[in-house]
């Protein structure tokens, strides 16, 4: 296998409760869970010269706010980068690049959101500028709409249906009844999701992200520093992003697919690494279409098998590779992509409990929807 970025390791993972309504603004949470990281990790905010994180411009806390909250008052590193679930790749990455460059030894990573951002609702005026103000008359605005869309071209090119997209639900729900942290741990069959709420077709309720309160963080430090701290350093073997299309939702050149088309071969040369390869995978699921559709483009079935792949148990604990054994955001909580790097790293340190997947050495993390997004592999030692 192909080594890239080995000289940087995963230390220390930690979270917040997730919630649906916490009363608690973003900077309090960010701070806990980036104090609960750096306990995890055996550092303290003595040894932090690097913060990152990324938002949407509302309801989340800077980068700079969050450090100077846990008392660290000199950071030598610091980004905010602006975007949402498409950005988490970059975001992590950044932090590996200034352990890498030397810019920073102790970098932490966060992801935090409260409850005036949910993105499934709008209390104000609409304004649509740019390209959206030809899809706004016809109602064509928000991401359920946008991937609906994406769906119901799939079905027509494919055939697949509202049946497949509910086996992912189904699965994704059943992981997260192993999981104490998830939002949503009761098991939901193929009629519970065929009855519930329509959202926009072909999507119905359980097909979308389960939002909350909550945040998330890791610590990113070199890996010559992590052999003395208390876990196995979780190594970052390779990542790839792209943004296809001009990032046009509106625009997009095939619908059945998505980003992971040109992410995929990108990140599968730069690591040596195969579909076959991952124990974990980690997919990024705002809606199942976006596992559906980055599933297959990662090569790990053909396009329109997706739906018998997971009824056929290919994608839980005993089969080929399990995919977000943690519930994902359809059920353990939305909080854009990071409980996914979580729970990578809690797998690869066999720390998961009752949803521990078996010998777990490599993870695949997805982040992004649409036309942009990346991705990522973790590994442990024994991938080096």
């Amino acid at each position: 296998m192909k080594q890239v970025l080995q000289d940087a390791a995963v230390v220390g993972i930690g979270r917040t409760n997730y919630m649906r309504k916490s009363g608690r603004t973003p900077t309090s949470l960010a701070a806990e869970a980036c104090r609960a990281a750096l306990a995890d990790a055996g550092l303290s905010p003595a040894d932090v010269d690097g913060f990152t994180c990324f938002d949407t411009g509302s309801s989340s806390a800077t980068a700079s706010a969050v450090a100077h909250a846990i008392g660290v008052d000199d950071l030598g590193w610091c980004l905010n980068v602006y975007g949402g679930g498409n950005i988490v790749t970059t975001t992590v990455m950044g932090a590996v690049t200034a352990v890498t460059s030397g810019q920073a030894e102790v970098v932490v990573a966060y992801r935090v959101l409260a409850s005036d951002t949910r993105y499934g609702k709008n209390l104000g005026v609409v304004e649509v500028p740019g390209e959206n103000q030809f899809a706004g008359p016809h109602g064509y605005l928000v991401p359920p709409q946008w991937f609906a869309m994406f769906a119901q071209r799939h079905q027509h090119e494919y055939g697949s249906t509202g049946e497949d997209l509910g086996a992912i639900a189904i699965q994704e729900r059943l992981h997260a009844s192993r999981n104490p942290h998830a939002v949503g741990k009761d098991p939901i069959t193929l009629d519970d999701y065929l009855n519930s709420r329509w959202i926009a077709e072909p999507f119905r309720l359980f097909d979308c992200c389960y939002e909350v309160d909550g945040a998330v963080a890791i610590v990113i430090t070199t890996s010559q520093r992590a052999k003395d701290l208390p876990h196995p350093p979780v190594y970052v073997l390779g990542a790839a992003d792209s943004n296809r299309d001009g990032g046009s939702v509106v625009q997009y050149s095939d619908m059945t697919t998505m980003f992971s088309a040109g992410t995929a071969p990108k990140l599968w040369e730069r690591t040596g690494l195969q579909a076959r390869d991952i124990d974990v995978a980690c997919m990024y699921d705002c809606f199942t279409f976006t596992v559906m559709a980055t599933f297959e483009d990662f090569g790990f079935c053909e396009k329109g098998e997706v739906g018998d792949y997971f009824r056929a148990g290919r994608a839980t604990f005993g089969g080929d590779v399990v995919v977000n054994p943690h519930g994902g955001l359809l059920s353990e909580g939305y909080i854009h992509g990071m409980n996914h790097h979580y729970e990578a790293v809690l797998q690869l340190r066999n720390e998961a409990g009752h949803r521990q997947v078996a010998n777990a050495q490599t993870a695949l993390v997805t982040s992004g929807a649409g036309p942009f997004g990346g991705a990522l592999v973790y590994g442990t030692a024994a991938t080096l």
